[in-house]
C-alpha cells in the first residue's frame, strides 16, 4: 500500500496537470450515470433491512451478539444511506425518487423513515457536507480530531491510561456524546459568533435528536415484545444497547481514520486555486482496503475516502469504478495516495488522539510541517 513520503515537495506537483485530469475523469464519470447506479443502491439498502429484520426477529429470545451486531449493523446502513444521498449523490441518476435524492432524505417526518438517528439531519449536512468537505484539514475543519483532542486526549498532564480510557468512552458514545451538539453547534454558528450551545439550543438536541432516538430504541422496541413476556422486553432492550455500542464503534472506526494519521496533513491556510484545493483533499485524506460490495459495505463506502473528497456527489457504484482511475492520476503526477487497512489506520489515529504522534503540517507562509521544514505549497 502507498503511504506519504517525508520528501514529498507539494511544489514539484504540476497542480494544473492533476487539475486537468481530474476535470477530464469528472467529464468521463457524468456520461455513466445511469440506472445501475439506483439499482445499486437498492442492493445495499435491502442488505441493511435484511441485517435489521433478523436482528428484531430474534432479539426477543435472549441478550445475544449476533441479533445485536444484526440490529447495529442496520442502524449502520442508514448512517451510510444518508452520506452518500445526503451528498448529492443519486440526485442526477435516471429514475431516483424524490425520497433517494438529497432534497427528499430524511427531510421532515421522512426522517423518522430514512435516518433516525441522534443527529439532526440539517445539521449533519451544514457540518459535514459544508463545512467539513470546504475546509478539510484546516482549522475551520470541525472533524479536524488532531486540533479537536488538544488541551483533553491529547494533554501530556494526563496519564496515557487514562487518555486511552477516554477515546475508548467516546468510541462507544460519540454519535450522541459529540456529533449531535456538535453538528448542531456549527449550524447554529452560521447566524451567531462562534460559542457553546445555549439552553435553548441544548434543548433542541434533546427533544428532536435525543428524545425520538430513544423513544423508539430503547423505549417503544422493547415494549413490542412485552407481550412474549417480560424477559423477550428484557432481552430486545439489551440487544438494542448492544447495538448502540456496535453502530458506535463501527461508525467511529470508519469514520474517523479517514484524515488522521502521522502520514496525513493538515493546513495552515486554505487553497489558492482549484488544483490546490484538489491536491490538498488528497494528502489530507487516506483510504482503507477497496473493492467489492460486501467489503465496501463494511466499511459503509468511506474506504474511499480520497476519491469522495475530490467528487463528494457520486454513487457508491461510481466510487468503485474511478478509484483505481483516480490513485493512477495521484501516482503519475507524483502525489502521496495513502491506502491501508482501516486497523492500521485506527491505530495511526489514536497515536495522534492521544498525543504519542503528530500529522504532518503544510504553511503556506511559513514553509514548515511538524515534522520539519516542508517547502510551500505556493
Amino acid at each position: 500500500m502507498s503511504r506519504a513520503t517525508p520528501d514529498f515537495d507539494p511544489a514539484s506537483v504540476d497542480v494544473e496537470g492533476f487539475l486537468a485530469d481530474i476535470r477530464a475523469l469528472r467529464t468521463e464519470i457524468d456520461a455513466s450515470v445511469s440506472e445501475a447506479d439506483l439499482a445499486h443502491l437498492r442492493k445495499i439498502e435491502n442488505w441493511g433491512r435484511a441485517a435489521s429484520v433478523l436482528g428484531l426477529a430474534t432479539c426477543w429470545m435472549m441478550p445475544n451478539p449476533l441479533s445485536a451486531a444484526a440490529m447495529g449493523l442496520g442502524r449502520s446502513t442508514r448512517w451510510l444511506l444518508m452520506h452518500h444521498v445526503g451528498h448529492r449523490g443519486y440526485d442526477r441518476v435516471p429514475g431516483a425518487p424524490a425520497e433517494r435524492t438529497s432534497k427528499g432524505f430524511a427531510k421532515g417526518n421522512r426522517r423518522f423513515l430514512d435516518w433516525l438517528d441522534w443527529i439532526l439531519p440539517d445539521a449533519w449536512v451544514y457540518e459535514h457536507n459544508v463545512l467539513h468537505h470546504s475546509h478539510t484539514g484546516e482549522d475551520a475543519d470541525p472533524d479536524l480530531l488532531e486540533r479537536n483532542a488538544e488541551g483533553s486526549l491529547r494533554n501530556p498532564d494526563r496519564p496515557l491510561a487514562l487518555r486511552y480510557f477516554q477515546l475508548a468512552l467516546l468510541a462507544i458514545t460519540w454519535r450522541a456524546s459529540y456529533y449531535s451538539p456538535e453538528t448542531l453547534a456549527s449550524l447554529r454558528r452560521k447566524h451567531r459568533p462562534d460559542g457553546p450551545l445555549t439552553r435553548e439550543e441544548w434543548r433542541e438536541v434533546l427533544l428532536s435528536g435525543y428524545a425520538p432516538y430513544i423513544a423508539w430504541n430503547f423505549v417503544v422496541l422493547p415494549a413490542l415484545f412485552l407481550p412474549l413476556g417480560a424477559w423477550a422486553g428484557f432481552s430486545a432492550l439489551c440487544n438494542s444497547l448492544m447495538a448502540e455500542v456496535i453502530t458506535n464503534v463501527h461508525t467511529f472506526l470508519v469514520v474517523g481514520p479517514n484524515h488522521t494519521g502521522e502520514d496525513l496533513y493538515r493546513f495552515d491556510s486554505k487553497p489558492e486555486n482549484k488544483g490546490e484545493r484538489y491536491l490538498q483533499q488528497v494528502i489530507g485524506s487516506a483510504n482503507y482496503r477497496t473493492g467489492g460490495d460486501l467489503n465496501d459495505y463494511l466499511h459503509l463506502w468511506l474506504n474511499y475516502q480520497i476519491e469522495h473528497h475530490i467528487y463528494p456527489d457520486l454513487s457508491m457504484l461510481q466510487y468503485q469504478r474511478i478509484q483505481p482511475k483516480v490513485r493512477a492520476i495521484c501516482e503519475k503526477y507524483g502525489i502521496p495516495y495513502v491506502q491501508e487497512s482501516v486497523w492500521t489506520r485506527a491505530r495511526k489515529m489514536v497515536d495522534i488522539v492521544v498525543g504519542k504522534r503528530s500529522m504532518r503540517r503544510i504553511s503556506r507562509r511559513e514553509g514548515a510541517s511538524a515534522s520539519g521544514p516542508l517547502p510551500d505549497v505556493a
